[in-house]
C-alpha cells in the first residue's frame, strides 16, 4: 500500500485538495517534528504533510529537526517522501523558477544530526544513488505533461547557512560542478534513506545565488517572491505525481538498510 509524505508542501493543506484532512501531533524518540502533520487523502492516496520549517517558517535550517521529520512519517506509515524546496542556481540554463529533479547531492552541512544510529550500532548507508530513480522519472515525466521547466537530473549542494555563500564559495561551487544550491536537502534525504522510504526532491530555483555578474546579489525577499509566485506550480507537479507511485518493496531505496548496519 503505496502511503506519501509531502515535506515542504506549503498549499498542499488546502481543504479543497486534501479529502478528510485532520490534524495531528506527534512525538518521536528524537523529539517533535516541525509542525503538526496533516493527514488526508489527494485523489484517493493516502498522504501526509509536514512543514520543514514550521508553519510560520520560524525554524533555522540547523535546527530543523530531521530525524524527528523522518521518522514520524515513517511511524504514520509512509512508504515514499516527495519534498520542495527553494534553491539559487549555480547555470546559467537553470532559471528562476525553474524545477531540477535533483540526482546528486554535495554536502557542506556541519552541525546536523545525518544517522538514526548514535550508538549501539553504526550504519554505513550507500549514497551512491541517494535520490529514488523511480520518483525523479515520475516527477520529470509530470513536469513535462504540465509543459514546466524542468531539468531531469542534478546536483544540489547544501551548506549550513542560514546565511548565503560569498561570490568566492558560489564560484568554488560552480568549479565542483554544482548546479544548485540550498539548506535543506541534506541529511533529510540520507535519514530517509536509513528509514528504507523512496524519496526524491523538486529543487526550484529561485535566484542566481552571487556568482552571476550583472545580477543582483540573493538576499530572503528575492527567494520569497519567486517561491511564492511558482508555489501553485509545485502544488500541481505532486498532485500530478501522486496517484502514478506504485509500491515497489523491491527499490534499493527501501533494501539498502537491510545491510548496512554493523552491530
Amino acid at each position: 500500500m503505496v502511503k506519501i509524505g509531502i515535506i515542504g508542501g506549503s498549499g498542499l493543506e488546502d481543504p479543497k485538495l486534501l479529502k478528510d484532512a485532520k490534524e495531528i501531533e506527534v512525538n518521536t524518540p528524537y523529539g517533535k517534528p516541525s509542525s503538526l502533520l496533516t493527514i488526508g487523502k489527494i485523489e484517493g492516496v493516502d498522504v501526509v504533510i509536514l512543514s520543514r520549517h514550521g508553519r510560520k517558517h520560524q525554524i533555522m535550517p540547523t535546527n530543523v529537526p530531521n530525524q524527528a521529520n523522518i521518522h514520524a512519517l515513517k511511524e504514520q506509515g509512509c512508504t515514499h517522501i516527495l519534498v520542495s524546496s527553494a534553491a539559487g542556481s549555480l547555470r546559467e540554463d537553470i532559471k528562476p523558477g525553474d524545477f531540477v529533479i535533483v540526482d546528486q547531492f554535495i554536502d557542506r552541512t556541519t552541525k546536523r544530526k545525518s544517522t538514526f544510529y548514535e550508538k549501539d550500532h553504526v550504519c554505513h548507508i550507500p549514497m551512491a544513488e541517494p535520490f529514488c530513480s523511480h520518483l525523479r522519472e515520475l516527477l520529470y515525466d509530470s513536469a513535462k505533461e504540465l509543459k514546466f521547466r524542468a531539468h531531469e537530473k542534478g546536483t544540489v549542494i547544501t551548506i549550513e547557512g542560514p546565511r548565503f555563500s560569498t561570490k568566492a564559495e558560489s564560484h568554488l561551487f560552480r568549479s565542483w560542478k554544482a548546479d544548485v544550491i540550498n539548506m535543506s536537502t541534506v541529511p533529510e534525504c540520507v535519514l530517509a534513506r536509513e528509514a528504507g522510504l523512496c524519496y526524491a526532491a523538486v529543487v526550484m530555483s529561485t535566484d542566481y545565488d552571487c556568482w552571476r555578474s550583472g545580477e543582483e546579489s540573493v538576499d530572503i525577499q528575492m527567494v520569497l517572491k519567486t517561491f511564492k509566485k511558482n508555489a501553485e506550480n509545485v502544488v500541481k507537479l505532486f498532485i500530478k505525481t501522486i496517484h502514478k507511485i506504485k509500491d515497489n518493496p523491491d527499490c534499493k531505496c527501501r533494501k539498502d538498510i537491510k545491510t548496512a548496519l554493523i552491530s
